[in-house]
């Protein structure tokens, strides 16, 4: 009895020394490198591909995201992995067909949901959503929605939205407009 109150102390003190640590930043590695929690394999890039299969209704392992910044805008473009697989490319053309009709709309709740906040660029966006384009075109593969605005403040906040989007889903994509 006396041992089992002893070891119970004993947890008692480690883990109220384990919360005390955890309220020092000094030694977090996330603190040092916030990149680091929104790396591959990280929970919050995990939560992302999960609540994205969700509201996109395909798998991001059967499928390819890119998001290709263009000089007046860019492209969010989604592919299959597989030429075989309809059910992939019929989601992605349905999936980019609704993000198309939404965004003209001002509607960004999917991404505000996938990613658990609103992205960068998206209140500029939404402002501005009469001087955007947004063209629904189906690939071989897959679909693309491509953005495009002559209104330089609109241009700026989808460059925001789409660099959001190539780190979150670590596309590799250039950051860098062409």
């Amino acid at each position: 009895m006396k041992l089992t109150i002893a070891l119970i102390c004993v947890l008692v003190m480690a883990l109220a020394a384990s919360a005390q640590q955890d309220h020092d930043m000094t030694n977090c590695s996330m603190h040092k490198h916030p990149v680091a929690a929104t790396g591959a394999g990280s929970p919050h890039s995990e939560a992302v591909d999960q609540r994205g299969d969700q509201a996109m209704g395909f798998d991001h392992e059967k499928t390819r995201h890119h998001f290709l910044l263009k000089a007046d805008g860019g492209i969010i473009r989604v592919e299959a992995d597989a030429a075989t697989d309809d059910t992939s490319r019929s989601a992605i053309r349905s999936h980019l067909s609704h993000i198309a009709t939404a965004f003209s709309a001002g509607d960004f709740d999917i991404p505000m949901f996938v990613h658990d906040q609103v992205p960068p660029g998206v209140s500029v966006m939404q402002s501005k959503k009469d001087q955007i384009r947004y063209d629904f075109r189906e690939l071989p593969a897959g679909a693309e929605v491509v953005i495009g605005s002559s209104d330089q403040e609109a241009i700026a906040a989808i460059h925001e939205f789409l660099k959001f989007q190539i780190k979150e889903h670590r596309t590799g994509d250039s950051l860098t407009v062409p």
